[in-house]
């Protein structure tokens, strides 16, 4: 679970602040997927890293399993993102030379050892993680042999491979027509459902909003009261 409790974000401009994120506090659940909208700079790429530990914020609590994100090191951030956050950007980041499989295996040997046990778990999870997503039938292949839809769905489960608490994920459709962004959408849904993973996701796409089980609207930096975004 992760709940943001008053957050407060400001940024310099000029010999004054502007302020990004407004008195923000909003929780997001275990297996519910928390969506966040509102225009164009209204603060929600900037909620989403200062949940990412990514930013600090001026004020407010960022508690991540009942821990204090924004009270943490930058090193104990970092560790916290490693493995209690997965992070989905908007462009998948995939690395050109590497496989379907090799990109979800590189994220699960970091802060692991590397023995001939250890490899062996590191493949059967990252082939786990690819069925999980659709993609078994694609594990060999480099993100140019992909569709924009099958590379996102990389970046979904490479971003689960530590079997994070929470999943933030930033606009996952922006790049892709209506139906591979309702199949990534539904997977998203459903992979937080089945798993447990209390998910904030910012998309400024409504179309799919019945993949949303809640809804914030974000104005000027400030959070609505969330809304039932799926009918019973």
């Amino acid at each position: 679970m992760i709940t943001l409790d008053d957050v407060t974000l400001t940024f310099p401009d000029g010999d004054a602040r502007v302020t990004a994120v407004d008195h923000v506090s909003l929780t997001a659940r275990r297996g519910v997927v928390t969506g966040i909208t509102g225009p164009s700079g209204s603060g929600k790429s900037s909620l989403l890293a200062v949940a990412a530990t990514l930013i600090r914020p001026d004020s407010g609590r960022v508690l991540i399993d009942d821990v204090d994100a924004a009270a943490l090191t930058r090193r104990e951030a970092a560790a916290m993102r490693r493995d209690r956050i997965g992070i989905v950007f908007q462009q998948s980041n995939l690395l050109p030379a590497l496989t379907a499989r090799e990109q979800v295996a590189v994220m699960a040997e970091l802060g692991g050892g590397r023995s001939r046990d250890r490899r062996a778990d590191v493949r059967r999870r990252a082939d786990e993680l690819l069925d999980a997503v659709g993609l078994s039938a694609h594990a060999g292949k480099r993100p140019a042999q992909l569709s924009g839809g099958q590379r996102q769905r990389v970046a979904i489960a490479r971003a689960l491979v530590h079997e994070p608490s929470v999943l933030l994920v930033d606009e996952p459709t922006s790049a892709l027509d209506q139906e591979r962004g309702a199949a990534i959408m539904q997977l998203l849904h459903d992979l937080s459902h089945e798993r447990g993973t209390a998910t904030l996701l910012v998309t400024h796409d409504l179309v799919h909003r019945g993949a949303l089980d809640e809804l914030v609207t974000m104005v000027d930096g400030r959070a609505e009261v969330p809304e039932a975004a799926r009918v019973a």
